[in-house]
């Protein structure tokens, strides 16, 4: 029997039983053609490797992340996820759509055509996230249509307005929901539902969201399982609490890890979907529970019955593994052929420009001057109450509260207040919109940072003590045509370039990956104090996750789904 490939002397991963067994493994035409006891002999291989008695596991799986929270092109994503094991990933570009609309979407599944990760993309639902901002591009149920008649998208992406949907019936998101029910009914629909439960969430559930990657409780897990909702954890959700719950109470078939938002810095030194499951197994997880939600469970439920196992007939995507404990890969192999090995050089390739020229001019914003952050009141005293944006380490949630702040001929004299300046401003040159609101906490103490890296609408955002700071931030920035910049004292500190989109850099993961260490280093310098300082400063203007946040449009009372005014009373 001719084969392409032979491994010989490993112990091979059953997903079936959850367990390792020691087995041989033939390849050929890309897929496994049998995992036994034959040795070599019994096939005539094109090639042979011997697995030293190491471990033979199928390639990592991740059904819900989004390529743009590394800030890099598909391709230098697929070369960071490759030798870190991962070879088939369910990416959702919804900031790519909220800033060019249904053009970005295809734009991005065109630049992963020749990666060798497999890339299954998610159609983004809820662009914009709310009716509460102003986005350069909007995805529509004729949107919608189209991606799925063209073959390459795979599931909806996650419903992320869940306040609508449980409020308002004619919403929509609402409107995209019975749409797909009634004409795409075995579509897969994936959901973002924080802290909803009882009624609320099972009114999530009956619209057909059926899955929620947001940060977990105890509570939360049990009442999403019990309702018939698949789990996708993310490493925020990683408490000792809920690994626990995962290990002792028989519910393997029902969650899967994720990684979600990756930070280019955090994927170059520390890894990806290996690292949650190799946390998994420092928490106490066993390897083959956590390979199991990191294989299995997110193909079954993608319905991806090709891949996850080592089986006959199913693709050949495999990492050969040392250590187990430490789950050191030595080679990773995609549709059968060898994609990476510790002992050989590993180098990017140089691919250029990847997207239509447009792309690379998207911040349609002239050059700020001071009075762009001149707040004015309308107050007759001379001080006002104001809400406050409160950050607090620890997770992206915000809280909201109250303070006096001094006023001065109708306008807030926030420079000598002890907060911090946050304002936005409408980016694509639709209206001109712009907003102004305070933040404190365990934010920057001095200078300013401006970004379009501003989820998820991408506006500019900048935050900042004094107004010649944020000005000089905001117009590098501008001037760039998208990115983050840190500055104190007069002086840049730090500057990202984001030139596709005011999104995504083109250059290679290890540039970008560096780039951000210095650019979280010169934040943190200022007093910003997280534990993810860009995740924390971009989901300042997501106006879905709670509780306080800001867009164009104003501030928003996130769990009201409503506009509030800067001023109280």
């Amino acid at each position: 029997m001719k084969i392409d490939l032979f491994v010989r002397d490993v112990h091979v991963y059953n997903s079936y039983f959850k367990t390792f067994q020691k087995r041989n493994a033939a390849i050929k035409d890309g897929k496994f053609f049998y995992i036994g006891d034959l040795g070599p002999e019994s096939f005539e291989s094109g090639e042979t490797v011997d697995g030293k008695g190491g471990y033979l596991i199928p390639g990592l799986i991740d059904i819900h992340l989004h390529i743009e929270s590394t800030m890099v092109s598909p391709a230098t994503f697929s070369y960071g996820l490759i030798k870190n094991g991962v070879t088939t990933i369910v990416p959702e570009p919804h900031e790519m759509a909220n800033v060019f609309g249904i053009s970005g979407i295809k734009e991005m599944i065109k630049a992963s055509k020749d990666c060798t990760v497999d890339m299954f993309y998610a159609i983004p639902s809820s662009v914009p996230a709310t009716s509460m901002e102003t986005t350069g591009g909007a995805i529509e149920i004729e949107d919608i249509e189209e991606l799925l008649q063209s073959g390459d998208v795979h599931c909806l992406g996650e419903i992320m307005n869940y306040y609508e949907v449980i409020t308002d019936p004619d919403c929509k998101t609402n409107q995209i929901l019975s749409y797909i029910k009634k004409h795409y009914p075995d579509l897969i629909i994936e959901g973002h539902v924080p802290k909803l439960l009882d009624l609320d969430l099972q009114k999530v559930l009956l619209a057909g969201v059926d899955s929620d990657h947001t940060h977990q409780t105890v509570e939360g897990m049990e009442a999403r399982i019990s309702s018939g909702m698949f789990l996708e954890i993310q490493e925020k959700s990683m408490t000792q609490e809920v690994i626990d719950y995962l290990i002792v109470n028989g519910v393997d078939e029902h969650f899967c890890f994720v990684t979600d938002d990756v930070m280019a810095d955090n994927f170059k030194n520390t890894g990806h979907l290996n690292k949650l499951l190799k946390k998994a197994m420092k928490m106490g997880m066993t390897p083959e529970k956590a390979i199991y939600a990191c294989t299995y469970t997110p193909a079954k439920r993608m319905r991806m019955y090709d891949r996850g196992v080592v089986a006959p007939g199913k693709i050949a995507d495999f990492l050969l593994v040392s250590d187990l404990e430490q789950f050191e890969i030595e080679k990773v192999f995609k549709n059968g052929k060898q994609v990476f090995d510790t002992a050989a050089p590993y180098v990017q390739e140089e691919t250029g420009k990847q997207f239509p020229e447009h792309f690379y001019q998207s911040v349609v914003l002239d050059p700020l001057v001071e009075a762009d952050f001149d707040v004015q009141v309308e107050v007759d005293q001379n001080q006002c109450e104001c809400r406050i944006i409160n950050v607090a380490d620890g997770s992206t949630f915000t809280k909201e509260s109250i303070v006096e702040v001094e006023v001065k001929d109708g306008q807030l004299c926030w420079e000598k207040s002890p907060y911090a300046l946050i304002a936005t401003f409408e980016r694509y040159g639709k209206n001109g919109n712009r907003a102004h609101g305070l933040i404190t906490g365990d934010i920057l103490k001095r200078g300013a940072v401006a970004t379009t890296y501003s989820h998820d609408n991408h506006n500019l955002l900048v935050v900042g003590y004094n107004k010649e700071d944020m000005l000089l931030a905001a117009n590098e920035v501008i001037r760039k045509q998208g990115g983050i910049c840190c500055v104190d004292n007069g002086e840049i500190l730090s500057m990202l370039p984001l030139p596709v989109g005011g999104i995504l850099s083109e250059e290679p993961l290890e540039s970008v990956g560096q780039q951000l260490e210095e650019l979280t280093k010169a934040l943190q310098s200022l007093g910003y104090q997280h534990y993810n300082v860009i995740m924390s400063l971009s989901t300042l203007s997501l106006p879905v996750s709670p509780a306080l946040k800001i867009t164009d449009q104003g501030l928003i009372q996130v769990n009201e789904g409503k506009i509030v005014p800067l001023v109280v009373r």
